[in-house]
């Protein structure tokens, strides 16, 4: 009884945004452009539960995976290509910047949403949202620490999700967790390989 009296809470919108979210992810794990259309569709919806939850730090940053996710698909349908970067470890100017990039996220999604909205979680939903920003720039640079700052996101969202009654998005939440850290084990396998193509060349 207790279960249904919880299910029956939760909006469709949230069902069917994790679902979607939850594809995009397994999708995306196995290089399928495919992953862009169901990103879409999951970000929007999460953005409408977010907004309405006052999560608006979280809205914000679900609204730049929206770009992404719609620039992805569009290189994706026209067939550009670019060359990616290798993986390789985070050094000293590396951290010095996502250190920068978080303090500076966290410090004005905290001003906005404390003097512009009626957020009850000013500080926790920055803080997700800036360790989110900080993880992106290590994933865009190739960097392998990127899953630890995404994993910190990850696990400041789960019972922050909680206290919203947003339990969908806790359980996502969860697994990207886990995703994460599969994910950190499949780059440093890819790392490796790369030292062991690059020192064949260097013999050969």
């Amino acid at each position: 009884m207790f279960i249904w009296e919880f299910l029956k809470q939760i909006i469709w919108q949230e069902y069917l945004g994790v679902f979607l979210s939850m594809i995009q992810v397994l999708l995306a794990r196995k290089n399928n452009p495919f992953n862009y259309l169901f990103g879409i569709g999951g970000v929007l919806l999460t953005m409408y539960v977010m907004f309405h939850a006052r999560l608006y730090a979280e809205f914000t940053l679900n609204g730049y995976y929206l770009l992404m996710s719609i620039y992805g698909y569009y290189i994706w349908k026209y067939g550009k290509k670019h060359m990616q970067k290798p993986i390789s470890v985070a050094i000293r100017s590396d951290w010095i910047k996502v250190v920068l990039i978080i303090l500076f996220s966290f410090s004005i999604s905290y001003w906005a949403l404390k003097n512009y909205t009626n957020t009850d979680v000013p500080i926790w939903d920055s803080l997700v949202s800036a360790f989110a920003w900080g993880g992106m720039w290590l994933m865009a640079e190739r960097k392998i620490e990127n899953w630890w700052i995404l994993n910190c996101s990850n696990l400041i969202a789960i019972p922050l999700m909680l206290h919203k009654d947003l339990y969908l998005y806790a359980f996502l939440s969860a697994f990207l967790f886990v995703v994460a850290i599969f994910g950190y084990k499949n780059w440093k396998h890819i790392m490796l390989d790369q030292k062991k193509v690059v020192k064949k060349n260097i013999d050969n």
